[in-house]
């Protein structure tokens, strides 16, 4: 296993780092952060939104990409693994590597107790400077509840959300409806989240 970096690395160096590291790292600002690993739920809800995505585009412009694909926001110098990322049209990556994305237009970020704050906040933030991305969703492992931001015309965010296990969020940006109840299938909503229990 590879060790993190403690001096501020280049955004060169950090590439040839973590292209050989067995875990993932986010990098912002010079600096390396280790990535913890997901649990079950997590898990479980990327993998039912990723199926439902993955489906609806069938024969369509676009891909769906799990966590493993990174993504670079240009604006902030932001290297960072979202949960779920998809681009329509032709994929543009920042080198022929093929594993640094550039031009999503639907992010979707599981939120956890240890990230929630970052994933609403300063995160967001950064997305916001990615020109191409025109949706931004969070979806809640511990109650039926996902929240979306559209980009508008102006460049205004807009939110809406979808809550309980009967509702359906539409994410406009790939015009993808998806039942909650698949997106919360096998997952006991009334137990507590395995990172609640220690």
């Amino acid at each position: 296993m590879s060790a993190v970096p403690k001096k501020r690395l280049t955004a060169e160096e950090y590439l040839e780092f973590e292209r050989k590291s067995e875990i993932k790292h986010e990098f912002y600002n010079g600096r390396v952060f280790a990535m913890a690993g997901a649990k079950r739920r997590h898990n479980l809800i990327a993998l039912n939104i990723g199926s439902e995505i993955r489906s609806h585009l069938k024969g369509r412009d676009c891909e769906a990409y799990p966590s493993d694909m990174r993504v670079y926001v240009n604006e902030f110098g932001l290297y960072t693994y979202p949960d779920i990322s998809v681009v329509c049209g032709e994929p543009e990556f920042q080198d022929d590597v093929f594993d640094t994305l550039l031009n999503p237009v639907l992010l979707i970020e599981i939120l956890s107790d240890s990230t929630e704050s970052y994933d609403r906040g300063r995160k967001f933030q950064h997305y916001r400077g990615i020109e191409s991305l025109r949706e931004y969703v969070l979806v809640s492992q511990n109650e039926a509840r996902v929240e979306k931001y559209v980009r508008q015309g102006d460049g205004f965010w807009v939110l809406s959300e979808a809550v309980g296990i009967d509702s359906t969020i539409m994410f406009e940006s790939i015009d993808c409806p998806i039942p909650l109840a698949e997106i919360y299938d096998k997952i006991n909503l009334e137990e507590p989240d395995e990172s609640e229990i220690n």
